[in-house]
């Protein structure tokens, strides 16, 4: 079966945008569409993860309007890039997917859940909070403390953001570095500086705006992330399975916002299992 690392990039027409995507897996009746973070382009996703997901599900991974290949300018809000991710899903002619969300992919994923809940037949939201969560306004200063680190000591910022500063964290990390230079042919464009703040101010203007109705979400839905995030508590990820009334909630220790990765081998039998249920 193709692999993540060997999966073309294709493009399609959205709206007069056109849309940069892969896909690969086995057949399956609903496909999986994942939705990436922050600052995040087709490349930066885990190929132990979509390569997880793909051996039970055809797996579609997209850059959202103006991310990486994808054309136009990145919104400054989350509720217009959820608007794109529907038309994109409409645009390839599907009529039921299933939502994998991490980080700010996931606060895409609630709000596509939401407007649109007749694509979704079920959801995975990995290191997200909900709208108005506590706390999420204070991303801003979290990511440039990262930032600042990481160009001092010439490291990725994810190297602070998503994995603990523990020798299993650390271990983790170079693992995961490791594994996203898999692909050595045909890579995504870098994200853009207008995408990188434009997504942030999304992701600010979300802590601070009034919660959503999530208990409309009755499609299942697991709740994942790390014990120490520190960019999206933990607490928060909590709060959402709470308000979603099916839900279940995976917490994986010893681990951050990146906990999905750091723990794949147990993060992906149980995804795989919530998705054939």
């Amino acid at each position: 079966m193709l692999a993540w690392k060997d999966a073309p990039t294709k493009t399609i027409d959205v709206n007069g945008v056109r849309f940069a995507y892969r896909e690969l897996g086995a057949e399956s009746d609903v496909p999986v569409l994942f939705l990436h973070h922050f600052a995040a382009v087709l490349d930066d996703w885990d190929p132990k993860v979509i390569d997880g997901i793909a051996a039970d599900h055809r797996v579609i991974a997209f850059d959202n309007r103006g991310v990486g290949a994808t054309g136009s300018k990145v919104p400054d809000n989350v509720d217009q890039m959820a608007d794109d991710a529907i038309a994109f899903i409409r645009a390839l002619g599907l009529a039921k997917v299933d939502l994998i969300g991490f980080s700010l992919g996931g606060g895409v994923a609630q709000l596509v859940a939401l407007e649109a809940p007749d694509l979704v037949r079920r959801m995975i939201l990995a290191g997200t909070g909900p709208r108005g969560g506590s706390g999420i306004e204070e991303m801003r200063r979290t990511v440039a403390v990262a930032y600042v680190k990481a160009l001092l000591l010439r490291k990725d910022p994810r190297e602070y953001l998503f994995f603990p500063r523990t020798a299993e964290g650390k271990r983790a990390a170079s693992e995961y570095f490791t594994r996203l230079q898999e692909r050595t042919i045909d890579r995504d464009k870098k994200i853009s500086m207008q995408a990188r703040l434009a997504q942030l101010k999304a992701i600010v203007d979300g802590g601070k705006a009034a919660p959503d109705d999530l208990s409309r979400i009755t499609v299942p839905v697991l709740v994942a992330n790390g014990d120490d995030d520190i960019m999206v508590a933990s607490s928060l990820s909590a709060a959402i399975a709470r308000r979603i009334p099916n839900a279940e909630l995976k917490i994986y220790p010893r681990s951050g916002h990146g906990g999905i990765f750091q723990h794949h081998t147990t993060f992906v039998p149980d995804a795989l299992a919530f998705l054939a249920d």
